[in-house]
């Protein structure tokens, strides 16, 4: 990493996280992660978390007290007009394997890298109605971390879900802060082209605090 002509040392990405963009953020002067969608990435470092959501969901999930955490970035994949099961009417259909995933991923990371399930704080971002031709596809992902994270027995911190606009959300998991900015819906069609790429990827190939806006 380079800072203007200064090259940085950045920390060392955990095993397994090393295919995470990672880069030096000169505004907040701090090495950064950057995921996309279908990615998360866990730090104990001290860095910096980002990523940009329409309709997916991020959990910003950490130890509280050792100040282990990371952020993972999902959507639910949408099911066929055929599909013999509906989202949410057991903990394996094939709309929640995804997010199920995703959420395990996370949880198991931090707990691999020394975080302890009873210090868990967890703040949930996203899930805006920005796909014009799947309305409730981000109420359906608010929904399901919700009911994923009550079934945990993990309580949501803070959260700033819904609405209309995407969002871009740093996230610190040494001190827990979150910062979140609802983006102009001028910027919407790279996001949008984006994630109706992504919910064609995961249909083809199903896998199995404060908030500062600013």
């Amino acid at each position: 990493m380079k800072n203007g002509d200064i090259k940085i040392q950045a920390p060392r990405a955990l095993p397994g996280f090393e295919h995470i963009n990672r880069y030096w953020d000169k505004r907040m002067n701090l090495a950064a992660a950057k995921i996309m969608p279908g990615e998360l990435y866990v730090s104990l470092h001290g860095e910096m978390i980002v990523t940009v959501l329409g309709s997916c969901v991020s959990a910003c999930i950490r130890d509280r007290i050792h100040g282990i955490g990371g952020m993972n970035h999902f959507m639910l994949p949408v099911q066929g007009e055929h599909s013999s099961s509906q989202w949410g009417s057991n903990h394996i259909s094939s709309a929640s394997r995804y997010g199920n995933w995703a959420m395990e991923f996370l949880i198991n990371e931090i707990l691999k890298a020394g975080g302890e399930r009873k210090n868990l704080e967890v703040k949930v971002f996203g899930g805006g109605n920005v796909l014009s031709n799947m309305t409730n596809i981000g109420l359906r992902n608010i929904e399901f971390v919700k009911h994923y994270l009550s079934d945990e027995g993990l309580q949501i911190a803070a959260s700033d879900v819904g609405g209309s606009f995407p969002r871009k959300v740093l996230y610190f998991p040494d001190t827990g802060a979150v910062k979140v900015r609802k983006m102009k819906q001028t910027r919407n069609d790279t996001i949008i082209q984006r994630e109706k790429a992504y919910i064609e990827d995961i249909n083809k190939k199903p896998a199995s605090g404060e908030v500062e806006l600013f």
